[in-house]
């Protein structure tokens, strides 16, 4: 490959990774949230922050959270209906299990900080090349900006 061309290259790899770099940190951030369900009630135990809530709402749909609805009440008829020898909590207890999620989960973490940290090491370098400095701040701006205006438009 010709030197020009590696430049170029270079050139547009630098200013693609800078324009997407906030949201790969978002992303990243967001998903390891979600490994361990910290933005649902289930995974954290009661109400979780409102930060939380909003990561993994933006993350999971593409959307704002919205206001929560309470839940139905259990139906009447649920409650008489005869239970059967196919009952589920004891289809559950007879079903063997799979291999533990925990070590894909820490996986799944660790490759999230990964990503951060090299994303965050990447705006680093971007940002102290004084020869392409003021380009990949407008465009860390930029790829910051853009999707919150998606979000709420």
């Amino acid at each position: 490959m010709k030197a020009q061309t590696q430049r170029q290259l270079r050139k547009l790899h630098h200013y693609v990774g800078v324009f997407f770099a906030p949201a790969i940190l978002f992303f990243a951030l967001s998903g390891a949230v979600q490994t361990f369900r910290l933005g649902e009630e289930k995974g954290w135990g009661g109400t979780p922050p409102a930060a939380l809530v909003w990561m993994t709402s933006v993350h999971k749909d593409q959307a704002l959270p919205r206001a929560r609805a309470e839940k139905p009440a259990a139906r009447p008829e649920a409650a008489k209906a005869p239970r059967g020898d196919g009952d589920r909590a004891d289809d559950r207890r007879r079903a063997p299990r799979g291999p533990s999620p925990l070590p894909l989960k820490i996986f799944v973490v660790l490759l999230a900080l990964g990503l951060t940290l090299s994303t965050a090491l990447g705006l680093t370098i971007a940002l102290t090349n004084r020869a392409t400095r003021r380009m990949s701040i407008l465009l860390v701006i930029a790829g910051t900006v853009l999707p919150l205006l998606l979000l709420v438009v």
